[in-house]
């Protein structure tokens, strides 16, 4: 086994995912026979859609766009966003019941996000959905752009600085009705690297973050890099949400959480039937 040429791989800026793969960017973590070209940072339903146009060698995804990668990528153990009390909020400028939003516009940071497929799953009446990047959503709603918006990442911060009312924790909910930790994002490789270079990734991917665990401090400079504006409790906060034992492992719990999530969308219909053998067990 060895690859001839960098492989290539993108996340995205935010604190969780650069804090993850410092120690692998930056040498910290490395193994001879392969090595990988420069990062390529990208808000998260970008990374959705590079991967559905096969760009990337190895890529963070939501596991919603996951469902629709079966053929293409599979699923890593690590580098996975995966917890309890991290889910997508659901919030309006004003107090509002769920059923009154099935005739107004409801922002979605992406068609691929599990953001996306989780207000699809909790309110299938909701139709009129809102496409915008996720740091728009907040403004839109509080400008009256949009009714109601799902917010990620951060923004459960700090949308109560704009006035916004929290409607459902979309995560909360899934974890009521399923019992598990709701499946965000993944690390995902494309099969054509073979079973060999796709276990020698996984490998180096976990021993970045067990780097990042072990010296947090290390990728504090790479992290407010590409999180400029953030405050840096903010980061902080962030990173001990979606950074978790799941990020080195799935494990048992982890693995049953994505399969409900994939079985739960492929019944509502949002999401195509697919391939059983979505997972890198290696």
């Amino acid at each position: 086994m060895n690859s001839s040429c960098p492989l290539s791989i993108g996340f995205s800026p935010c604190p969780n995912d650069t804090f993850i793969f410092h120690a692998l960017m930056h040498g910290l973590v490395a193994d001879p026979r392969l090595s990988f070209a420069k990062e390529q940072l990208a808000d998260v339903e970008t990374l959705n859609q590079w991967a559905l146009q096969g760009r990337l060698d190895v890529s963070k995804v939501s596991f919603h766009a996951f469902a629709h990668l079966l053929d293409q990528y599979v699923l890593l153990d690590a580098g996975s966003a995966l917890g309890r009390g991290c889910g997508p909020l659901l919030v309006t400028a004003q107090s509002l019941p769920v059923a009154d939003l099935a005739d107004m516009k409801v922002a979605i940071p992406g068609n691929y996000t599990t953001a996306a497929m989780l207000l699809r799953l909790f309110a299938p009446h909701c139709e009129q959905l809102v496409v915008m990047p996720f740091e728009q959503i907040m403004p839109a709603v509080a400008a009256g752009k949009v009714a109601a918006g799902v917010i990620i990442h951060e923004s459960r911060f700090t949308y109560a600085n704009y006035g916004l009312h929290l409607v459902q924790d979309l995560g909360h909910w899934w974890e009521e009705v399923t019992g598990y930790p709701i499946p965000l994002g993944g690390i995902v490789a494309k099969r054509s690297l073979g079973d060999e270079m796709i276990a020698l990734v996984q490998q180096l991917i976990r021993q970045s973050v067990g780097w990042a665990f072990s010296r947090p401090e290390d990728s504090r400079l790479y992290i407010k890099k590409h999180a400029q504006e953030m405050d840096a409790q903010v980061s902080r906060d962030h990173i001990g949400l979606y950074v978790n034992s799941y990020s080195e492992h799935l494990g048992d719990q982890g693995l049953a959480a994505v399969g409900e999530f994939l079985r739960r969308g492929r019944d509502a219909g949002v999401i195509p039937q697919g391939r059983d053998d979505w997972f890198e067990s290696s």
